[in-house]
């Protein structure tokens, strides 16, 4: 993994990602920082010292030695980059002014902190088989099993488990870094023929968050801190098909990105609520785009913490087809 390049933050003009490329061209870590943490860098940067910049978890740290600079994050293999070439690389980028790209969804360029897991200590941990069992057999004649306490609060699938829509949000700001990371879910989503097949759209103006509302069968809950509209395009989706199929491949490219987006939030500790029901052509009207609308999702911190809803067993969830 070679350091290449800064780029600005999707949201912030203040911050920005440090891109590290892998063999292929899809191999990518990205590091975000924010606004402080960036000049943090700068400023021993600029004057040649070595040092450390805690970044906003205080528990992942940048330090900089005279040769090579590293980025001890957690859960994630260290990062390393000369330190020559970021110290110009930074310092370039930190004078030049850069504009927030609110709607943008780039390269493939992805840091998975809160999906990254050591694995170890759970195989350690796993009882011992006692006959052999399919897992489509074992998971339809198991209950509904408790949560896992031994595992990392940013473990994938305790995101899974303990993820819970929010009806009220709290007023706190959402860090830029979060929405970042939230964005850069939606960019790595899987889609039809990798073509991208949709927008999306990063609502900040408090009028059009009011309309949204009313576009939105009056919900309240639809003015929240960060509100994203996802779009289809199909004009993206360069493949040889019918409109008719084009448009579904768009659906779905949408409805995806917007689902991995709605987890990657619960990764960062917010809360969402996915959005289905309102007037396209209002909701057309207050972004300005001719693209079909095919859901808000409305994210913040909570006002109250929920424990997970219990569900029904997956044997009555599953249909075996022999």
């Amino acid at each position: 993994m070679k350091f290449r390049t800064v780029e600005p933050s999707y949201t912030s003009k203040d911050g920005c990602r440090l891109v590290w490329q892998g063999v292929d061209e899809d191999d990518a870590d990205v590091v975000i920082l924010n606004k402080e943490e960036l000049a943090k860098l700068v400023e021993i940067l600029k004057q040649n010292k070595t040092g450390e910049v805690e970044l906003e978890d205080q528990t992942s740290f940048i330090r900089i030695n005279s040769d090579v600079t590293q980025f001890s994050l957690t859960n994630h293999d260290l990062l390393e980059a000369n330190t020559s070439e970021i110290q110009e690389q930074v310092l370039e980028f930190a004078k030049v002014p850069h504009e927030p790209q609110y709607v943008y969804i780039g390269t493939k360029e992805f840091y998975p902190s809160v999906w990254i897991r050591d694995d170890s200590k759970q195989k350690e941990d796993a009882p011992k088989k006692t006959s052999k069992q399919s897992l489509i057999q074992a998971i339809l004649s198991s209950e509904p099993e408790k949560l896992r306490q031994d595992l990392s609060p940013t473990d994938l699938f305790r995101v899974f488990a303990t993820r819970r829509s929010t009806r009220k949000f709290d007023k706190t700001k959402v860090e830029d870094w979060k929405i970042d990371k939230i964005l850069s879910a939606a960019d790595v989503a899987p889609t039809a023929g990798n073509f991208q097949g949709f927008q999306v759209f990063l609502v900040k103006n408090k009028s059009a968050k009011e309309a949204l509302v009313e576009a939105a069968n009056k919900q309240p809950y639809v003015n929240a801190p960060v509100v994203l509209v996802f779009c289809t395009d199909p004009s993206r989706v360069n493949l040889k098909f019918p409109p008719d199929i084009l448009e579904k491949f768009s659906l779905q490219d949408a409805t995806i990105a917007a689902a991995f987006s709605l987890l990657a939030a619960s990764g960062v500790g917010l809360s969402t609520i996915w959005i289905g029901m309102f007037d396209e052509e209002k909701v057309k009207k207050i972004l300005g785009t001719d693209l079909r609308p095919s859901s808000i999702l409305c994210i913040g911190y909570p006002d109250k913490k929920k424990s997970p809803k219990s569900r029904r067993k997956l044997k009555e969830l599953i249909k075996v087809i022999e």
